[in-house]
């Protein structure tokens, strides 16, 4: 649904994008995660065409960014944290002036439960609501018409732990009934952990990883060792050994490359003395925390 190479976006003379390479599946849920500032909301602008790129190429649903037009607008529905609507209209007018942008593709009776399960108020002006209700028209009114593809950059926010879950839960359904595919940048890891198919990891303005949540949980691993003396913390070790620290008789470390059979033998290898040792899987957030952490040691 979206192929991304070589996007490159300079601001002020600083690169916010150095060579982005991102594909998008179609039928996936895809998180979008990465440090603050490393640029996730600057691709998805590119890819939206709501901003220029210096360099790359962008194409969605088949064409390249820049052509996006009514046609394919029909098939995206985008909501941005910071996204701007017209603050004198309320919800009705709201959803009065988009339905006939759309061609007979808005779905009368899912903008009714989508109203209902939000509980927006039908009176009052949009400037006059809270940052909650105005994220929810905003979803409301870019989900109405079943879009293709699902671009949600940072969607929670404003959001009471209630309604996330009901939105998610919602998501997961239409995504798996409709085949939408979702391309959603979040910091609530925990959240999209749920639904996510894909996850892409960008760090410093590329992509560090992009692969299924499965096969990454699979090779990630939290490994502890427990010796008799001070825990040895020798250089050389494994460039997918991630965050080793020593305290006390303990050592810490992420593998990032966990083989059950190979990673025993180098344990017993690298720390012949160790006494005792644990590999724990991971959870999607505990990975991203992982990396962001391995991030900023690396160089320049």
């Amino acid at each position: 649904m979206i192929t991304i190479r070589g996007l490159h976006k300079r601001f002020h003379g600083t690169d916010a994008l150095r060579g982005v390479d991102l594909d998008i599946p179609q039928g996936k849920v895809t998180a979008f995660l990465g440090p603050n500032g490393a640029g996730k909301t600057t691709t998805i602008k590119c890819a939206m065409n709501l901003i220029g790129r210096d360099a790359g190429d962008v194409s969605v649903l088949g064409v390249d960014a820049r052509s996006l037009g009514p046609r394919q607008w029909q098939s995206i529905g985008y909501v941005s944290e910071n996204r701007m609507m017209p603050g004198w209209m309320t919800v009705p007018e709201l959803l009065n002036y988009l339905r006939p942008m759309y061609n007979g593709s808005w779905d009368r009776d899912f903008e009714k439960k989508l109203l209902a399960e939000f509980d927006l108020p039908l009176k009052t002006e949009l400037r006059a609501l809270s940052r909650g209700q105005r994220m929810k028209a905003a979803l409301l009114s870019s989900l109405a018409y079943r879009p293709q593809l699902v671009v949600l950059d940072e969607p929670f926010s404003g959001l009471d732990p209630l309604v996330r879950d009901e939105f998610l839960t919602g998501l997961l359904e239409l995504t798996e009934t409709e085949g939408w595919t979702v391309w959603i940048s979040s910091h609530d890891i925990e959240e999209v952990e749920r639904f996510a198919d894909r996850v892409a990891i960008l760090n410093d303005g590329r992509v560090d990883i992009q692969e299924d949540v499965e096969t990454l949980q699979s090779r990630f691993r939290s490994v502890e060792l427990w010796f008799d003396d001070d825990a040895p913390l020798p250089g050389g070790l494994p460039a997918t050994w991630l965050n080793p620290k020593a305290a006390g008789r303990t050592l810490r470390f992420t593998d990032a490359s966990y083989d059950e059979s190979s990673s025993e033998t180098l344990l017993a290898r690298i720390f012949p003395e160790h006494r005792r040792h644990e590999a724990r899987r991971m959870t999607l957030r505990e990975i991203f925390v992982a990396l962001a952490r391995s991030y900023r040691t690396q160089p320049d």
